[in-house]
């Protein structure tokens, strides 16, 4: 698998990420597409693809916080026909090398902290992916599920146990300026 990233998508990798996207996350669990474009323009985010034989498999939202100096992952998805196969895990692999690459310190991500198995599934997946969890449980004002953040650090021993409490701040003040 190849991984691309650009701060300003093409067309067609748009399009084909943005039917990835609409087919991962249903739409009262997404930002919408106008948003999404929004944060392209405004140069906050990026969309990193993972393509094989010619077709994507995996797509990311991300963004790049200067302090901490993590990429969030906004959105991540796998084509329904290739989970379960290491392609996730891969293409979180990938995004994490370029991270580092660039002289991040780690990954961010947040995930829904409701007591279902389908959340558990996805935390697990996350582990998997060498992120731990924190015990944080943030609830947003303008969704009804509450949130967990999930931290990989390049190089754990340099930083403390993480606080989720503080990585909402760094997350709650991206999703304010992809609004905004």
């Amino acid at each position: 698998m190849e991984l691309t990233l650009q701060d300003k998508p093409d067309d067609s990798s748009w399009r084909q990420a943005l039917a990835l996207y609409r087919e991962a996350f249903p739409a009262e669990g997404r930002k919408p597409d106008a948003i999404l474009e929004r944060m392209f323009k405004k140069r906050i985010s990026m969309l990193a693809t993972g393509i094989e034989e010619g077709k994507m498999k995996a797509m990311a939202i991300c963004g790049v916080l200067a302090k901490p100096k993590l990429l969030l992952i906004d959105y991540l998805a796998v084509r329904a026909i290739d989970r379960g196969q290491g392609t996730g895990t891969r293409f979180v692999s990938m995004i994490a090398e370029w991270a580092k690459s660039q002289a991040l310190d780690g990954l961010l991500i947040e995930a829904e902290a409701d007591d279902t198995q389908e959340n558990e599934t996805r935390v697990r997946f996350w582990e998997k992916c060498g992120f731990l969890r924190t015990e944080y449980v943030h609830q947003y004002i303008w969704v009804p599920e509450p949130y967990r953040a999930l931290v990989r650090y390049f190089e754990p021993e340099r930083f403390a146990t993480p606080d989720g409490e503080a990585l909402f701040r760094h997350i709650s003040e991206f999703h304010g300026r992809s609004f905004r």
